[in-house]
């Protein structure tokens, strides 16, 4: 798993692929001006092979690592994280979004508590998800989203609503990039536990 998660953190990154990769690794002063959000198999892509080096995961009371307050006291739990994220998870099922799961990384991170993922076969049906996601945790749970991205290249697009982070990617970025493996110590959450049906 090391090896892999090394393998990893070499890749070229997306613009937006950084702030979900880097608090498993020790940055050191990188510049990322010169990033673009080329798709990973296009020789352009620029390598952060010598700037970037796995480390040991951040604290969750660690709150300079990230540059921002720790929220690591979580006054109010993750019970409202967690609605979201069965939310979105809900809805990726429902249109028909593939290897959908639910990942608490609360104990990794003091910036995010849960990552979804889900996989789209096209265009198409990743805007659809995103879209219909925004309009289930926007209008009808009242939550706000903080930031889209990817959306137009739609190979990974990411929803950010803060203690929830959705990650809608297709099946070679997914793989590339294995968010999974990245953050392996985080706790995938069994859908069902969720009163979710995964073979939707």
């Amino acid at each position: 798993m090391a090896e892999k998660s090394q393998a990893t953190a070499k890749r070229p990154l997306q613009g937006h692929a950084r702030r979900y990769l880097s608090v498993t690794a020790n940055v050191n002063s990188l510049d990322f001006s010169g990033m673009t959000d080329k798709a990973p198999n296009d020789p352009d892509a620029k390598s952060l092979e010598s700037t970037v080096e796995p480390s040991k995961a951040v604290s969750s009371d660690d709150a300079s690592a990230l540059g921002a307050p720790s929220r690591a006291i979580r006054p109010h739990g993750l019970d409202e994280g967690r609605a979201l994220a069965t939310a979105a998870a809900r809805v990726a099922l429902d249109n028909n979004g593939q290897n959908v799961m639910i990942l608490d990384v609360s104990s990794q991170s003091a910036e995010f508590d849960f990552f979804v993922l889900a996989t789209g076969t096209s265009r198409r049906q990743l805007h659809a998800i995103s879209e219909q996601i925004d309009d289930e945790l926007e209008k009808n749970l009242g939550d706000q989203r903080l930031g889209i991205e990817g959306y137009d290249e739609s190979r990974w697009i990411v929803l950010d609503y803060g203690s929830v982070i959705i990650h809608l990617f297709d099946d070679e970025t997914r793989d590339y990039y294995d968010l999974e493996s990245l953050w392996a110590d985080g706790e995938a959450i069994p859908l069902a536990d969720l009163g979710l049906d995964a073979g939707k």
